[in-house]
């Protein structure tokens, strides 16, 4: 059987994303089951208004999971299906995923992401990144584990079929994440961040093992695509949506400059150079609004999805049934 697998914890706004992502898939696909883990306070709260019929598994998260490499580099753990597409919840999904579940059939276990990564990967978001390459710590880390290339995994689409893959992929990374002193890693929490990254040691993980990596970039079969704000044309509640997507990589990493001025007349600027300018318009299987500084729509359309649904469904936010039912449709 095929699923997809999210999780959440924390407060209700982490539930009300994962809510409002599964009800952006069920306008795609109405037929595969969706597995939540998610806190006690949280699974309370879904049967309190009614939302765990949303779930056809709804498992409680052990504390010691309940952050982003206790569930990441512990997913042969939480293996309900057998073939399994473990999601975050920041996701609206696009169209039909059928076609993609085709694609991921033929892995054991896969994660999206490009083929090589930069020196920002994991590294130093200042200057420090100079010293990086100056130095080049990058190939340093590559020889010292025996890695002959370093992959950029982008852990929002884990696709797990194979239980010696997905066993073999979780403990590689968690051994080279105990192991970060060794490496030219930064640790998160170093930065103020409330959580470690699980993405650099997955991706030596997957070196490794030579575990194939999805390639997060296809063009019209892009698995996922960033949210960017001037990059995606979308109505108000993301039912019709297609991205801009530059063939030239250099171009196209232009797009995560925060400053959008400097950022859209930089890419005018060099997108006049022969072949740069070109450009696709795409609409990805799920849409990712993993940039921090462009979440604020995806949090409109989850606080919308989450009230359209309790309308529906004539619920309060108390969990009291309405008076009058209310005919609002949350697609």
């Amino acid at each position: 059987m095929e699923g997809y697998v999210l999780h959440t914890y924390g407060t209700e706004k982490y539930l009300r994303h994962a809510v409002a992502s599964v009800l952006t898939l069920r306008r795609h696909d109405t037929d595969r089951p969706v597995a939540l883990y998610a806190d006690p306070s949280q699974i309370k709260r879904l049967r309190e208004l009614g939302l765990d019929s949303l779930f056809a598994v709804l498992e409680e998260l052990p504390k010691d999971h309940q952050s982003i490499v206790g569930f990441k580099h512990h997913l042969d753990r939480f293996r309900p299906f057998e073939r399994n597409l473990y999601v975050d919840s920041d996701i609206v999904w696009c169209r039909n995923p059928n076609p993609l579940w085709t694609r991921l059939s033929a892995y054991d276990f896969t994660a999206t992401g490009l083929h090589k990564a930069d020196f920002w990967f994991g590294g130093p978001k200042g200057l420090g990144i100079l010293v990086d390459k100056l130095f080049d710590r990058r190939r340093r880390t590559m020889r010292r584990f025996g890695l002959t290339y370093l992959p950029r995994v982008q852990a929002g689409m884990i696709y797990a079929s194979g239980e010696r893959a997905v066993s073999e992929a979780m403990t590689a990374a968690r051994d080279f994440l105990s192991r970060r002193r060794d490496t030219h890693f930064r640790s998160r929490l170093d930065e103020g961040r409330s959580e470690e990254s699980c993405e650099w040691s997955l991706a030596m993980a997957m070196s490794y093992l030579d575990l194939p990596i999805f390639d997060w970039f296809q063009g019209q079969d892009s698995p996922q695509l960033d949210f960017i704000e001037g990059f995606v044309e979308h109505d108000a509640d993301f039912n019709t949506v297609r991205c801009r997507h530059y063939a030239d990589d250099f171009v196209h990493g232009l797009r995560g400059l925060p400053a959008l001025g400097i950022r859209d007349a930089l890419v005018r600027m060099f997108a006049r150079f022969p072949g740069r300018g070109d450009f696709m318009w795409v609409t990805p299987f799920a849409l990712h609004f993993g940039w921090i500084h462009h979440k604020e729509p995806f949090y409109d359309l989850a606080d919308r999805l989450w009230e359209a649904e309790l309308s529906q469904r004539g619920v309060s936010g108390d969990g009291e049934r309405t008076d009058v039912s209310v005919s609002v449709s949350a697609s």
